[in-house]
């Protein structure tokens, strides 16, 4: 049919003729179905030109906008399906603007014509409903009028008259276009019900609008029944009432996100179980977030604040696992030796098992890298059962970084406590702090202070966050932190943990940790079958020894890594012979190594001490030197800190404070200039443990006595010879067996440490306790110094005059 032509269509026994063009009325939010009156407020002017260009037919399009903020939308603007109304009646209205009753004739697809007028005008093709019977469409009409009438009985604003209109309805087509109009429902879902042709389709659509219509009203009347009979709690009551509030607005299709939002918030809320005094202090912020505008500047804060405290494992707690035998197996799995660390986390599994109530101890492991501090706590976490975090406090010297951040600060956050335990997702996790001894403070405040009421279980029940403002409990957390050196570790922090010592690995216990752990680790890593590489225990010793120079097994690993990436290399390669790394092949794949232990001399020298040293990296032997050239006074080199220097000068005091006693003149350090050297100049050496090597290395000087090549010594000397004990026996002791050395002097007080060695290294070095230097020189030097019948003085005080002494002829 042409656009100029005229058409005539049959509405039931009525017979319409349609114009060809017809003015198009666009309208925002409402759509017009076949069949139904529908008022419409008219103030554009295209759509006021419209009713006025209807004419005398009084027929007129109405089509529903895409985008209902568009002023004047074209017709591309309109949606492609829209209803042929016929105008009953206009009024005039305020400001220009009519109002007007159309009732809904035909359902009609349109496309654009050029306009002689004001008003937008279309080509229309009119699609009446298709009358095809069939015993679906049947079931379809009959489940609607059920359904409606339900909807009648249950709603009060529905007069039972209605129920004889839906029934009387002549066509299944007008059946569901009534409903459609009647029920409210959003206008997307409208116009889809306007593009449907099929009267089947259309109905189950509008059956299924229909069952959401009874649940919502079968609710709301349960609820009124349940408010009649007895009175509801408050917070449930203000539930209901809002997700009735939200299922009203749905239906308007005026659902507003910002109220979902806080609905949201308030089920995560009652769900997190908050403490009493926390759940008040939410529900004071939930209200105001409600009141906030949806696009209040503060409203996200306030959203991320809520969100954190939902998130946060408030009454979440995993059941500990403490079956104490089971435990033992989980940590000789993971590590192998450090019995002394074993048996005190077996203790706190006892006593947690037999008081489950009592305070979790805050455990601090000290040592040097690579002792296995941190796999430490991830094998406690999987032998309780519990789950495991980290932070890592190395370099943090904000105290916001544990306190948090206050919410007046932009990005503020809670601290790494509580986002550990948000990551853990439970109140009673293991939580390792890493590298303790490496926090810094500067003028945004001490983060080491802050850690003070974290690692206090008197007071971590109530860590109070800034960023969360409330009190959190921390008292079912287990803290463990780690450390490589104690000092830098504040007073009143080292004061609030149990400190455990993890000392260095002994090269038997490394070749043991290589051959279970390492290697079948690294092999499974670089995609190696377990028969394709074989390694012989001398090769592992050969790489622990000459390839690595530290306390733990880092280094150790990374090396057989290595050998494991090159073999995996010829494999890629199409190699697949098998490899056995032995000490003559290991060079192949490690190339020359680089470190040779130094060997110790076969004889002793005078002036030449065997020293030892604590570092981070485990115990070292150093070779003391010293020698005499013309001057006076006493020259220290090798990169040497104060203490040690001063306790340089106070061997040499001491020295020459017994020169008649140990046989030979004072004045000759009138005469010469002490000059003592210690190797490894570029390394840093600091401490007083080197007292009594000092001292004998002078003394040896003096009397041109050569030192036992075989005796290595520690321990801090005084002015009058006492020896005082010193730290990292262990460490000194296993640095002494691989320089080769049988004998160790120590103080007399330090044989308590030696209960931590191996029995295996008691047996091998023996140890020589002292209390005096007297006792150092006879068990240092090779021959015994000849003693002067003159009795033994104790050395002047600080400030007292010289004493005379004797000179030999």
């Amino acid at each position: 049919m042409s656009e100029q032509a005229s058409r005539r269509i049959t509405i039931g026994n009525e017979s319409i003729e349609l114009p060809a063009p017809l003015p198009v009325l666009p309208v925002r939010d409402a759509v017009v179905f076949p069949g139904t009156t529908v008022p419409l407020s008219v103030g554009r002017a295209r759509s006021l030109a419209a009713l006025d260009e209807a004419g005398a037919s009084g027929l007129i399009l109405v089509a529903t906008q895409r985008d209902p903020k568009q002023e004047e939308p074209a017709i591309e603007g309109l949606h492609p399906i829209a209803t042929v109304a016929k105008i009953v009646r206009t009024a005039d209205a305020r400001q220009n603007a009519k109002q007007a009753i159309v009732i809904g004739v035909v359902r009609a697809r349109f496309s654009a014509t050029p306009s002689t007028g004001r008003a937008l005008r279309a080509a229309i093709t009119p699609l009446p409903e298709t009358r095809e019977p069939s015993a679906e469409l049947d079931a379809a009409r009959a489940r609607v009028i059920e359904l409606a009438h339900q909807v009648i009985d249950l709603r009060d604003d529905y007069p039972d008259e209605w129920k004889g209109v839906v029934s009387s309805m002549p066509t299944p087509g007008m059946l569901a276009d009534l409903v459609a109009s009647s029920v409210q429902m959003p206008t997307e879902q409208r116009i889809a019900l306007l593009c449907e042709p099929e009267p089947t389709k259309r109905l189950w659509d509008v059956a299924r609008v229909l069952e959401r219509e009874v649940t919502i009203a079968e609710t709301q009347k349960t609820l009124r029944a349940q408010e009649d009979e007895e009175p509801m709690d408050p917070k449930r009551r203000e539930r209901l009432l809002r997700r009735r509030m939200r299922d009203i607005q749905e239906e308007l299709g005026e659902a507003a996100g910002g109220e979902r939002e806080a609905d949201e918030l308030a089920e995560k809320l009652e769900a997190a179980q908050l403490p009493e005094t926390a759940r008040t202090h939410a529900d004071r912020e939930l209200r105001r977030f409600r009141a906030l505008a949806q696009h209040a500047p503060d409203r996200h804060l306030l959203r991320s604040y809520l969100e954190w405290l939902a998130d946060l494992p408030w009454s979440k707690e995993t059941e500990d696992h403490l079956d104490i035998a089971d435990a033992r197996r989980v940590l000789d799995e993971d590590h192998h030796g450090l019995a002394k660390v074993k048996d005190r986390i077996l203790e706190y599994l006892a006593v947690r098992k037999l008081a489950p109530e009592a305070k979790a101890p805050i455990l601090c492991f000290v040592g040097p890298p690579g002792v296995g501090k941190t796999s430490l706590g991830k094998s406690i976490a999987r032998a309780m059962g519990r789950k495991l975090t980290r932070a890592s406090l190395g370099g943090v010297r904000d105290e916001a970084e544990i306190r948090g951040h206050r919410r007046t600060y932009v990005g503020a956050l809670p601290g790494r406590i509580l986002q550990g335990l948000k990551q853990a997702g439970t109140n009673n996790p293991v939580f390792m702090l890493d590298e303790i001894d490496k926090l810094g403070a500067d003028f945004r405040g001490d983060p080491s202070s802050a850690l003070l009421e974290v690692l206090d279980p008197e007071q971590n029940s109530r860590f109070s966050d800034h960023y969360l403002n409330v009190a959190f409990d921390l008292s079912k957390v287990l803290f463990i932190a780690t450390a490589n050196q104690l000092d830098p570790i504040p007073g009143p922090l080292r004061d609030r943990v149990e400190m455990i010592r993890v000392s260095g690995y002994t090269p038997e216990e490394k070749v043991e940790i290589a051959n279970s752990y390492l290697i079948p680790h690294q092999i499974e890593e670089n995609g190696l079958p377990g028969n394709r590489i074989t390694w012989s225990p001398a090769a592992t010793l050969n790489i622990v020894t000459d390839y690595t120079r530290e306390a733990g097994v880092r280094n150790l690993e990374r090396q057989i890594a290595t050998v494991c990436r090159k073999v995996a290399r010829r494999a890629a390669e199409g190699d697949e012979s098998r490899i056995a790394i032995t000490v003559r092949t290991l060079a192949r794949y490690l190339g020359p190594p680089p470190f040779l232990w130094e060997q110790p001399p076969t004889v002793g020298e005078i002036g030449v001490t065997n020293g030892l040293a604590w570092t981070e990296s485990g115990g070292e032997v150093l070779m003391l030197e010293a020698t005499m050239t013309r001057g006076t006074g006493l020259v220290l080199t090798g990169q040497l800190g104060d203490v040690m220097k001063e306790s340089g000068q106070a061997a040499l005091t001491y020295a020459r404070c017994r020169s008649v006693d140990l046989g030979f003149d004072e004045a000759i350090f009138a005469r010469h200039e002490v000059h003592l050297h210690i190797p490894a100049g570029a390394i840093p050496k600091d401490g007083p443990s080197a007292g009594i090597a000092i001292a004998t290395a002078i003394i040896s000087l003096a009397t041109r006595t050569r030192v036992r090549h075989d005796v290595a010594m520690t321990g801090e000397v005084t002015l009058r010879g006492r020896v005082l004990p010193v730290g990292g026996v262990r460490e000194k002791a296993l640095a002494a067996l691989r320089f080769g050395i049988t004998k160790m002097i120590l103080p007399r007080k330090n044989l308590v440490d030696l209960q931590d060695l191996p029995p295996d290294m008691r047996r091998r070095i023996r140890f020589i306790p002292v209390d005096h230097m007297d006792q150092v020189l006879e068990a240092a030097l090779e021959q015994t110094l000849p003693r002067r019948s003159v009795p033994s003085r104790p050395a002047p005080s600080p400030g007292a005059p010289p004493m005379a002494t004797v000179k030999p002829r």
